[in-house]
């Protein structure tokens, strides 16, 4: 498990919750509401800001996207042609170049990166220092659906019958002022 996108502390101050007779559960949902959002999201936001990611691309393309955004360091880039038994460190704005604005690794050799299994290996560290405050009042509003609805999955029996039926929620039974800012943080890889 990563890092929780919010302390208790914020949470409490945003309920305006004073007693420590709810603690457990809160401590509980913060930690299920923030692997949610991350995996809702397709990034984990905090977890690789001050320790570094390693990820492994095998390349035949003219860029990479990175999984996690937006990147703060890329510590290197390295090329392996042994399918990643040893790997070679390619230089920064001669072999590769960083985009910001499209957060993607770039070949600056005109026939992209080698097709090669395993063959680049990328060390960097990306995610938010402080997370923006929409997206924190997005978790906090979750965390509260949450505990409003006996953590969201139900199970209703009508009166009479033996069927029961479980609701699982997804980002698309998430209230929607919550869905929207979730959106707007979601990785796109397309």
């Amino acid at each position: 498990m990563g890092l929780p996108l919010i302390t208790k502390a914020e949470y409490k101050t945003y309920a305006g919750i004073k007693s420590t007779t709810q603690d457990a559960v809160i401590d509980s949902l913060i930690t299920k509401v923030s692997e949610l959002v991350k995996n809702l999201c397709r990034r984990t936001f905090v977890d690789y800001v001050d320790d570094a990611k390693v990820e492994y691309c095998d390349g035949g393309h003219n860029i990479i996207l990175l999984a996690e955004s937006p990147v703060r360091t890329i510590s290197s880039v390295d090329y392996s042609s042994d399918y990643g038994q040893t790997y070679t460190t390619l230089t920064a704005f001669t072999e590769y170049a960083y985009i910001r604005s499209t957060e993607a690794i770039t070949c600056l050799n005109s026939s992209g990166f080698t097709y090669s299994p395993n063959g680049y290996r990328i060390t960097y560290t990306a995610g938010y220092e402080i997370l923006p405050e929409d997206l924190k009042l997005a978790i906090m509003d979750l965390v509260s659906y949450y505990i409003k609805n006996d953590s969201a999955i139900h199970s209703n029996k009508a009166p009479g019958t033996n069927t029961v039926q479980i609701e699982y929620v997804t980002n698309t039974h998430l209230p929607a002022h919550i869905k929207r800012v979730l959106d707007q943080y979601t990785a796109n890889y397309v």
